[in-house]
């Protein structure tokens, strides 16, 4: 699974990315979320600077501290808090036990994917909690793929 998420990282890539495309991003998130009846807290932010928070029904502030402990791994490692979860556990090991970080700062559980600038690198963070890990992940990755597609056919539309 590690090569697949990897991979993930190497193609949902930015050329740019402003508080519109928060905008944009975080309201197709709930949107897709409200479809589906999750109830998850999504987050956007560039560096500290959040763009974008909604708490759909469901959800506590637990949430809040679930998506500051994702952010903080992604911050730190630069990947996926997934991906970095994964790592540890295709090593037949836990974050948890070998990262000797401070669980109560630090989550590698699925829902919190860096806003990487192609040429740049990560920029931000767009994070979801409330389903099960892979759920949350998931949910990420199909709100960038759909924006990112459509900001392609806005471009092949404007040229």
């Amino acid at each position: 699974m590690t090569p697949e998420l990897q991979e993930q990282e190497d193609r949902l890539q930015f050329d740019r990315f402003d508080h519109d495309d928060a905008w944009a991003l975080g309201t197709r998130m709930v949107e897709l979320a409200r479809e589906r009846g999750h109830g998850v807290t999504v987050d956007i932010r560039l560096g500290d600077h959040q763009l974008f928070h909604y708490a759909l029904h469901g959800t506590s502030a637990d949430n809040d501290d679930w998506i500051e402990r994702k952010i903080r791994v992604v911050r730190r490692f630069g990947h996926s808090s997934y991906l970095v979860g994964q790592t540890y556990r295709d090593r037949g090991t836990t974050f948890e036990e070998q990262s000797h970080l401070d669980a109560a700062l630090y989550a590698a559980h699925g829902g919190c994917f860096p806003i990487i600038l192609r040429g740049t690198g990560p920029v931000g963070t767009v994070t979801v909690s409330g389903l099960p890990q892979l759920d949350d992940h998931r949910l990420v990755v199909e709100a960038l793929e759909l924006f990112l597609d459509s900001k392609g056919s806005e471009k092949r539309a404007v040229s």
